[in-house]
């Protein structure tokens, strides 16, 4: 396993070990099993000598910064899904695509299907979720992360300053797991240490208390993390990164002016600044003949290429996902986008619409070459009605400037923007329809899959094997090869916590100008002079999509407005004690996430959508705020009981939980 950790005048690959899951002090939480303690003859090595050198620390520490990119690509060879894709589907935003499957499957029935021992959560992913991937992989973070905070101490050649700055880092990792952790699954097991042995007999954890802790931590790594502009590599975690995460714990602590005081540190005083102009390498796409892109910031923005270099004064920290050895697969347009070259699109004539074709093919023609200019996409991921059109909405006006929702510059597709590709088709190079244009017949059989917007920024990236192949008609993402760098935070995601936490303060006119300045940033002209918190998560929908984990942000501004008691943008107070033990599909009650999940998003629990001649029956639950404790974890603490969240088989609200960290940090020792 290699990582590449990128120089700002040169590139250096870090060759680091693997570490191995067989090593008896690096138990998986979820109890003993054979695999865990079969040695990897890979890996083999003496944790006491490897981790007793600065090498080792960096070794794991490398494994914890590339971790990362687990949570958005897809360590398997399937290409048909991503991590990240079950954040949206839980969400305002997107729904799961693939009609072609049984209608009443669990990637789409959420509310009866995702029960602990399975359901929607799946087998670990494969085409539909990965809310069990979310668990199994956010503990071995932790793992990774607890494995650098045992260790630091013992390496004696470190001074103090160094030691603490690895603890930090360390910190981050292990603290960003949690904090997903806690708004994914609510009350988890809090695992800080090493263990010698075995335990099974885990109790779980407040919520509130892993938050106070990971709080404390993060003020921790702030102080002893250093700056971005004080190191050699990009892709470790550097006190920006460090800064962001402590804003959402002291928002998610209800510290608002806390929040808002690191913010302003962040925003004012520690060298970032948002790209306002073009910048870096101007990538075209590979066929700007037949898709042409007018130069703009946002494109720039986006690029793979430019979002690591150091003219890039808006990126915090980013995840590189690069080179051969360490690239994970990124099918983006594969996953994102519309299967519109399918029997599914037909044109006036009756043929199919938009049949791809390869540069070697007689049939080519270089202005019709959508599969390398946008990418063939199968649909599995679709966004919502909302995020296609309302979202761009503002004060009552879509505006029709914001190079986010922008087709004049290329930024973003309509399926009316296309052509259609089809040889001897005698509509070959009209525009697509959805409509005949006599008759008014649909011409789309699966308007689900088939026939949708998209932002093309975000998902274009330059695919280099199929780029190289001479034979091939599609782009999928990024491969083998290509530049696939991703944003974990920038700048601009700064200014939107800012404003929430002076929502939170009523200073609503205040948090406005940061909304604004982003706004402005993409050449809107629509502007906000009080915002209410739907104004704020409108506006992270519209510039940190596939950036933020959209489910877990979502339910954690549901803890926060409960926490606040300020209202949503419909008026609704929450209490903190009630609003997440809700249940039903009804448009009424519920928390802040279920609300925007159905009332905006307006895809779940609306009666059966017929698609491809399928009833596709979107349902999700109010219970589904959190997801449910799997199975595996339960069955495996035998010798004690997790507490499962609400409306979920196994709830028990009378189960014993550690309302303190300190309760639960003193019992990870005992194993009896």
């Amino acid at each position: 396993m290699a990582m590449n950790l990128l120089k700002y005048k040169s590139k250096k690959t870090l060759s680091i070990l693997t570490l191995s899951v067989s090593i008896g002090s690096l138990m998986f939480m979820g109890g003993c099993k054979k695999a865990f303690l079969k040695p990897d003859p890979l890996s083999i090595f003496e944790p006491e000598a490897t981790f007793s050198t600065e090498s080792g620390l960096k070794a794991a520490l490398a494994i914890s910064d590339r971790h990362l990119r687990s949570y958005w690509t897809n360590t398997s060879s399937n290409t048909n899904s991503v991590v990240i894709g079950t954040e949206y589907m839980f969400s305002d935003l997107a729904v799961y695509g693939k009609s072609d499957v049984d209608g009443n499957s669990v990637n789409f029935n959420f509310a009866d299907g995702l029960q602990p021992n399975g359901g929607a959560g799946g087998p670990g992913g494969n085409d539909g979720n990965y809310i069990n991937h979310y668990w199994d992989e956010t503990y071995s973070g932790i793992k990774y992360a607890n494995t650098i905070i045992s260790y630091v101490d013992k390496v004696t050649t470190l001074s103090d300053a160094v030691k603490n700055a690895y603890k930090g880092r360390a910190y981050f990792h292990r603290a960003f797991r949690y904090f997903g952790l806690v708004f994914q699954y609510g009350d988890v097991p809090l695992v800080t240490k090493l263990l010698e042995v075995p335990k099974q007999n885990y109790k779980s954890t407040k919520k509130a208390a892993i938050l106070e802790m990971i709080t404390k931590d993060m003020e921790f790594a702030v102080q002893w993390v250093p700056e971005q502009k004080d190191m050699t590599s990009i892709g470790m975690v550097n006190k920006g990164a460090c800064r962001m995460l402590l804003i959402k714990c002291y928002l998610a602590t209800g510290q608002y002016q806390k929040a808002k005081d690191q913010a302003d540190i962040l925003i004012n005083q520690s060298g970032y600044a948002l790209m306002k102009n073009n910048f870096g390498t101007f990538y075209p796409g590979a066929q700007p003949s037949t898709w042409t892109i007018t130069r703009n910031v946002i494109w720039d923005l986006h690029r793979p290429e430019n979002k690591l270099i150091s003219a890039n004064t808006e990126v915090i920290m980013g995840m590189p996902n690069r080179g051969v050895e360490s690239n994970i697969a990124f099918a983006t347009m594969r996953i994102f986008s519309p299967l519109y070259n399918s029997g599914n699109l037909k044109t006036p004539s009756g043929g199919n619409a938009m049949d791809l074709y390869a540069r070697n093919n007689a049939n080519y023609r270089a202005d019709l070459d959508y599969g390398r200019a946008l990418g063939r996409g199968i649909g599995t991921i679709r966004p919502t009605g909302f995020a296609q059109n309302e979202l761009w909405v503002v004060n009552g006006v879509q505006d029709a400037t914001d190079l986010r929702h922008s087709t004049s510059s290329g930024n973003w597709v309509k399926m009316e923007n296309l052509k259609y590709s089809t040889a001897g088709s005698p509509n070959r190079g009209q525009n697509v329809t959805l409509y005949h244009p006599t008759t008014n017949a649909i011409l789309c059989t699966d308007t689900i899959r088939s026939y949708y917007q998209w932002p093309h920024y975000k998902l274009y990236i330059t695919d280099v094997e199929q780029e190289a192949n001479l034979g091939s008609n599609a782009y999928q993402g990024a491969s083998k090869g290509s530049i696939g760098d991703w944003y974990l935070y920038r700048l601009a995601e700064a200014y939107l916590l800012r404003a929430e936490a002076k929502f939170y303060l009523g200073e609503t006119s205040a948090a406005a100008d940061d909304v604004n300045e982003v706004r402005k940033r993409a050449n809107c002209t629509r502007l906000y002079t009080n915002v209410t918190i739907g104004d704020i998560m409108d506006e992270r929908a519209r510039e940190l999509y596939l950036e933020e984990w959209r489910h877990m942000e979502l339910s954690r501004v549901s803890y926060c407005l409960a926490l606040s008691g300020k209202p949503d943008e419909w008026g609704n107070i929450y209490n903190v004690n009630t609003y997440d033990k809700s249940q039903g599909t009804d448009l009424g009650g519920g928390s802040y996430w279920y609300k925007r999940v159905v009332n905006l998003g307006k895809m779940y629990n609306r009666g059966g959508v017929i698609s491809n001649a399928r009833t596709l029956n979107y349902k999700i639950d109010k219970r589904n705020l959190y997801w449910p404790i799997p199975n595996s974890a339960i069955t495996a603490n035998k010798k004690g009981q997790l507490s499962q969240n609400f409306g979920y088989t196994g709830y028990n609200a009378g189960v014993s939980v550690w309302s303190t960290w300190q309760e639960a940090v003193a019992d990870e020792d005992k194993t009896e």
